[in-house]
């Protein structure tokens, strides 16, 4: 993938260059919003990384020009910002994902190959699969092994997260934002308790089991 990084702190910036190149990834970074800007209009990119607070033009202002323009390439944004309403801030500014300082680098860069096949799927998929896992987004279906699996609402979007994921680690964070936008008290046990009924649900009876916990890490749902 092709990644704009736009970041003002140079360490910050070298250590994201040299991790997602070494994943193999093309990285161009970019001292500040208004270089970024610059950037994001000379080039193509499949996701772009942006800090939210940055000299010259910040984060936000740059994401909000570029969509004016017509730019829908994906935006994971930065910040050391993380109350609700900061991230309600950069979402609603054009930003497709939002990650708080610190971080791991291994969710970076799970957050921004999600991004990348979100863009490559388009909105207009409207099925899922995972090996013998099915899933209908229209008719709100799911099926393994050509078997109905009843779902309740919240089950059947924490799958959904799962199989647009699908081989890939997603962290607890990643869940509460995508899945339940923080709306309980996060000192709940509610996503274990949401993963323990959807494992029964779809691994209960077949012959290998597909939702993975990820020790130290999260979960993943194997093919």
């Amino acid at each position: 993938m092709r990644l704009l990084i736009v970041e003002d702190d140079v360490v910050a910036s070298e250590v994201m260059v040299k991790g997602l190149t070494d994943a193999g990834h093309e990285c161009i970074a970019a001292p500040d919003g208004q270089a970024g800007l610059l950037a994001a209009k000379g080039a193509k990119f499949d996701v772009m990384i942006v800090d939210r607070m940055m000299p010259r033009l910040d984060g936000v202002a740059m994401v909000e020009l570029l969509r004016r323009e017509g730019d829908q390439t994906p935006v994971l944004f930065l910040s050391a910002l993380g109350e609700i309403n900061d991230r309600v801030a950069g979402l609603k500014a054009g930003g497709d994902d939002y990650l708080v300082k610190p971080y791991a680098f291994a969710e970076l860069s799970a957050r921004v190959e999600a991004l990348a096949r979100r863009r490559e799927t388009g909105s207009v998929q409207t099925l899922l699969r995972v090996g013998d896992l099915e899933m209908d987004l229209i008719g709100r279906e799911v099926r393994r092994q050509g078997k109905e699996i009843d779902l309740q609402p919240r089950e059947f979007q924490l799958l959904e997260f799962l199989m647009r994921n699908a081989g890939q680690s997603v962290t607890r964070t990643m869940l509460l934002e995508k899945v339940w936008e923080y709306h309980f008290d996060p000192q709940t046990n509610v996503i274990d308790v949401h993963i323990s009924r959807l494992r029964s649900k779809i691994d209960k009876g077949f012959d290998r089991p597909m939702l993975q916990t990820v020790r130290g890490a999260g979960y993943r749902l194997e093919a």
